[in-house]
């Protein structure tokens, strides 16, 4: 629902004229949510390591490259802005999940278990109108983010089937500016 927070925060932005901003993370290495400290934990507990799709890639940061985007977009960013750090290319999550059980002093399987609600193969580090502009650093994108006005959200209800809440989200992000694409799990 990450997609959905920026445009909430950018609302603000723009209804209190204040730079609030959000920052466009990859999977964070070493971090509770990282895929690499969930395979570790999974080699640990005898397997097997689980990946949605063969063909799943996903975005890698550092903790520090991480922080250091925080504190750039602390100085650098603009009200209503995501501020995206170029991460290089995607990484196969699969050749992560092979090279961790090559690596682990007592056999891992790998198990395909399937793409989720809402999980998408590919992330994609910028919405539909989304453009790269990088006019202050030229590693950190600055892009516009279409606000969505909490009233418009506070009559779903959170507890209501997910793949529900996604659609009825898109079809409020649609009717108020660009749809976002629904993240999922890291």
């Amino acid at each position: 629902m990450l997609g959905y927070c920026k445009r909430l925060t950018a609302h603000y932005a723009e209804q209190l004229g204040a730079a609030y901003l959000s920052v466009r993370f990859g999977n964070v290495l070493g971090s509770r949510g990282s895929v690499l400290t969930a395979f570790q934990a999974q080699i640990e507990a005898g397997g097997p390591i689980t990946v949605a799709h063969p063909d799943v890639t996903r975005y890698f940061m550092t903790v520090q490259e991480a922080v250091h985007l925080v504190l750039q977009a602390a100085t650098i960013g603009r009200g209503g802005e995501a501020l995206v750090l170029d991460m290089g290319e995607p990484v196969r999550i699969a050749d992560v999940a092979r090279r961790l059980a090559a690596e682990a002093s007592v056999p891992a399987e790998i198990v395909f278990t399937g793409l989720r609600a809402g999980e998408k193969l590919h992330e994609h580090l910028f919405g539909a109108d989304g453009t790269d502009s990088r006019p202050l650093h030229p590693l950190i994108s600055h892009v516009r983010v279409p606000s969505l006005a909490p009233d418009e959200v506070r009559g779903l209800d959170p507890y209501a089937d997910p793949d529900e809440l996604i659609k009825r989200l898109a079809v409020l992000c649609t009717e108020t500016g660009a749809a976002l694409s629904v993240p999922g799990p890291r």
